[in-house]
């Protein structure tokens, strides 16, 4: 039975994949979570009962605490997602961006590579420690192309560039060191479990509050949309085969102005959840832009899908009606994780930084 120690397994993303983890393989899981406001012990659902499922309450900063995890534990793997993620957060305080996202990457990698460095030649050479990134860290892109494995970094935003700078430590740990480091970049992902504050869940939220649904500048931004369970899925594929040393992009191939998503929300919570009141598109409020907002991100992931065969199961269209769907199910988990400071205010216009 393996074991792979998941940090920030008590977030978004890393539910997901600890969930599929539990559920669809004989692994155990060691999950690594501060539960900062984003990380929640309820989004593992059952997989949090599981008698393959280990928590552990601490901060990947903590060295005496990330070592002690790899002592005890012996993962054959590590899937390293804790990161503070919110770009409007890391324009009014970038401090705990460069914490989390710098030192405590290189506090993972260290550890890591001393954990490595005890292992037997068969065990080592199986070891990966798949490093989870963004696409963010390419900067903007122009109407047209992709962001390939090669795009040059060029990071707009807090967030961003703490994000890069950690990709390129786990690069140098790799290089210099040796350790068998395998990097992703994704798109933006949406899905259920998904903390009230990023575009589609606080869409979610306020459609069904009848409150004023804010849009950036004109909406025209665009992303590439990624359904959380198939790039849990990639995640696993990529620790499971991933060459050590190379780079993966993981994205969905829907391109989406924030705009249409929007409306695409609004549409379905007139099917799905009618408001007397009228059309939730009513509710559209173009509200002043971000600081630095990149203009579309787009993401080619031919590697992932011609070296190690991923391909996403869901459509945009099938991913959104899910989730939309799974909000109006869950509205107990909303109000549970919403009950702290964050009550879906503005944030990201920098006056606080």
């Amino acid at each position: 039975m393996a074991t792979f120690l998941v940090t920030g397994g008590a977030g978004f993303i890393g539910s997901a994949l600890v969930r599929q983890l539990i559920a669809e393989s004989d692994a155990r899981v060691v999950n690594v979570d501060k539960l900062t406001y984003a990380g929640n012990l309820e989004s593992l659902a059952e997989a949090g009962a599981s008698p393959k499922h280990r928590f552990i309450h601490a901060d990947i900063c903590d060295v005496a605490a990330v070592r002690a995890a790899f002592e005890e534990e012996s993962p054959d793997g590590v899937f390293h997602l804790a990161a503070e993620s919110h770009v409007d957060r890391s324009i009014d305080g970038p401090d705990d961006f460069i914490r989390t996202n710098l030192v405590g990457t290189y506090t993972m990698l260290q550890e890591a590579l001393r954990y490595w460095r005890t292992l037997s030649a068969t065990r080592a050479a199986q070891f990966r420690f798949l490093h989870v990134s963004t696409d963010e860290v390419f900067g903007s892109l122009g109407a047209d192309g992709f962001f390939t494995e090669s795009t040059p970094y060029d990071p707009s935003s807090p967030y961003s560039a703490s994000k890069a700078g950690s990709d390129h430590l786990a690069r140098a740990w790799h290089r210099t060191y040796g350790l068998p480091v395998v990097i992703t970049n994704c798109s933006n992902n949406y899905g259920p479990y998904h903390f009230p504050e990023k575009l589609i869940p606080l869409t979610i939220q306020k459609a069904l509050a009848g409150q004023p649904l804010p849009v950036y500048g004109k909406g025209e931004n665009i992303r590439d949309w990624l359904f959380v369970e198939d790039h849990a899925r990639a995640l696993r594929l990529v620790l499971a085969k991933g060459a050590p040393g190379k780079t993966y992009n993981v994205g969905g191939g829907n391109e989406r102005r924030n705009i249409d998503v929007v409306r695409a929300i609004c549409a379905l919570l007139d099917e799905l959840r009618p408001d007397p009141a009228g059309k939730h598109e009513r509710l559209i409020t173009f509200v002043t832009d971000r600081p630095g907002h990149d203009a579309r991100y787009a993401i080619d992931a031919t590697r992932l899908r011609t070296e190690l065969g991923w391909h996403a199961g869901e459509s945009f269209q099938s991913g959104l009606r899910k989730t939309v769907q799974w909000f109006l199910d869950h509205q107990d988990w909303v109000s549970r994780v919403m009950s702290g400071a964050y009550r879906g205010e503005r944030l990201g216009t920098g006056s606080s930084a």
